[in-house]
């Protein structure tokens, strides 16, 4: 199974975007499964469900920066590369889907208790956010070249 397809699946049995983007590709780059859990959790509907950005795409952001990301303040360069690559997924997953913003994504703004149950009953959360978990993973495999 895909890596892309392990995120949506992790979706698809109850946890949120962003963990289930991080976690798929944790343990590949040396951060544990249930930390990565942990880790992403509030993240999920837009940044504590605040409808922002979306959390599939904090998750592969949170991927890159454990791929790439600056560990010590003299490697700029590795600091330089990781926003660069997220720009690059951020701008393949805008021009696929129009945003990256959470509220615009499902047309629900999930910081609205009524909003969400609304969200909740219309399907939303089963019939398009696994289909950008699973978009979101699969240009992230593209832009760092992982499988």
């Amino acid at each position: 199974m895909s890596r892309a397809m392990e995120a949506k699946n992790q979706f698809e049995k109850g946890f949120s975007c962003a963990p289930a983007v991080l976690s798929a590709y944790s343990e590949q780059l040396g951060l544990e499964k249930a930390l990565a859990l942990k880790i992403a959790c509030g993240f999920g509907g837009g940044i504590g469900r605040m409808g922002r950005t979306c959390g599939a795409i904090t998750g592969v952001v949170m991927v890159i920066g454990l791929k790439r990301g600056q560990a010590s303040l003299a490697d700029e360069e590795s600091r330089q590369e990781t926003h660069k690559l997220a720009r690059k997924f951020i701008d393949k997953f805008t021009a696929l889907h129009g945003s990256i913003e959470c509220r615009e994504l499902i047309g629900y703004d999930l910081s609205d208790a009524g909003e969400h149950e609304l969200a909740k009953e219309s399907g939303v959360f089963q019939n398009k956010c696994p289909i950008f978990v699973y978009d979101a993973a699969r240009i992230l495999e593209d832009v760092l070249h992982l499988r």
